[in-house]
């Protein structure tokens, strides 16, 4: 009974307040507002500025027109560029020399018979570095010869095209062999060319080809060492009787030994290094 009580006196309570804010509300309302002036007036009788809404923000993207006749335009460049960022991997691949270093350090992993030391993550990491490496003076050419007067300005953009393309062939040419481009010249129904006027459609599948041959060749010598040590230990299993025992499983120690003693991963980098630099 009393909890009911409490709180009807509450439900009275609230209902007194409500009521008397209700009717202050009211009353501010209906009093005469003398300080409020007409809009864009002020209270001493002068004209108040009035204030532009603020404009919204706007995005606008606009792809206007080479200023010359000579360049591509805005819109052009986009299109080269994104192709140029989506074939970026390919360029790698097959004009430098990722190719040949890449191949040769798989075959390592494989002549080794660890095919997962080391991971691919480090076979392709330590072949662009050295492919960067390699190919440093070719890429400081094309960046002093084609990028800088194209950015300044100074060269259009088929210039610099051609220009950056002068350093890239001749690396290609050095090391590709005199049949394969016989061959594409052939193919591609070409006559007799001067070096220097070789087509790059035709250089880049010879010197991709060249790659290939001389990659196989490199993986060929190093197989030999580790195929000898291979077959003493097959042989020695065999005459010990040890049948069931798998090669690999005691071949692999000594194949280890070996590659450490030699200091096999130094001799291998200098040889691929060396491969390009003579």
């Amino acid at each position: 009974m009393r909890a009911i009580c409490r709180f009807l006196f509450l439900c009275v309570l609230a209902s007194g307040v409500l009521a008397a804010r209700a009717q202050a509300q009211s009353a501010n309302d209906s009093a005469p507002q003398s300080a409020v002036t007409a809009p864009g007036v002020l209270s001493s009788g002068q004209a108040a500025p009035v204030q532009k809404p603020a404009e919204p923000m706007r995005l606008s993207i606009n792809l206007e027109g080479a200023e010359k006749p000579a360049q591509m335009s805005v819109a052009v460049q986009i299109v080269i560029l994104m192709t140029l960022l989506s074939v970026a991997p390919s360029l790698v691949l097959l004009m430098t020399s990722f190719t040949r270093i890449v191949i040769v350090l798989g075959f390592v992993r494989t002549a080794l018979g660890v095919p997962s030391a080391p991971s691919n993550q480090i076979i392709i990491g330590l072949s662009l570095f050295l492919t960067f490496f390699i190919m440093g003076p070719t890429f400081d050419r094309v960046n002093k010869d084609a990028l800088q007067p194209y950015l300044a300005g100074k060269a259009t953009s088929s210039e610099a095209m051609d220009k950056a393309t002068v350093p890239m062939k001749e690396f290609m040419l050095k090391q590709t062999r005199t049949r394969d481009l016989e061959y594409f010249l052939e193919l591609g129904g070409y006559g007799p060319t001067a070096v220097k006027d070789l087509p790059i459609r035709v250089v880049i599948p010879a010197f991709v080809i060249s790659e290939l041959q001389t990659a196989f060749q490199m993986g060929f010598l190093l197989f030999l060492p580790f195929l000898i040590i291979d077959f003493l230990v097959s042989s020695v299993l065999m005459a010990l009787g040890m049948m069931m025992m798998p090669p690999n499983v005691v071949s692999l120690p000594f194949k280890l030994l070996l590659f450490v003693l030699v200091d096999g991963w130094h001799l291998i980098v200098k040889s691929l290094v060396q491969s390009f630099l003579n």
